[in-house]
């Protein structure tokens, strides 16, 4: 199996279209796709680069042979998909820690001007002095 055709199979496992891996490379469209035709002579640096955006090593391309099981999600993807999930709780939590006392301070404000309002209805009674 070609190296290019390596290529284009593990593209199309990993889900990714062309303009994906030619943007995930700085390249045109047309270029990744004459990758992936053999029409170009690749490099040793942009073979890496290849591998390094399918998840595979350079040693797999050259060799030939596929991995049986490609793994889905590179371990460096899972890692920030689960870091930015507990990131995602703390926020949750956060929201909800301000929508509490947000509650708590409407509540205050309610309170405190119905006591107004309380003392404003109300007729002030005399006071009696007490003569000092």
């Amino acid at each position: 199996m070609t190296v290019s055709t390596q290529i284009r199979l593990l593209r199309q496992q990993k889900g990714y279209s062309q303009e994906n891996m030619a943007d995930m490379l700085g390249l045109s469209t047309t270029a990744y796709g004459d990758i992936e035709r053999g029409k170009t002579d690749l490099t040793l640096s942009r073979l890496q680069q290849i591998a390094t955006a399918l998840g595979t090593t350079t040693t797999q391309l050259l060799s030939g042979e596929l991995v049986s099981e490609p793994e889905l999600y590179p371990a460096e993807v899972v890692h920030q998909v689960e870091t930015l999930k507990a990131e995602q709780e703390r926020k949750d939590r956060e929201i909800e820690n301000l929508q509490r006392e947000v509650a708590y301070w409407k509540r205050k404000a309610e309170e405190m001007a119905l006591v107004e309002v309380v003392r404003n209805l109300t007729t002030p009674t005399e006071r009696n002095r007490i003569g000092f």
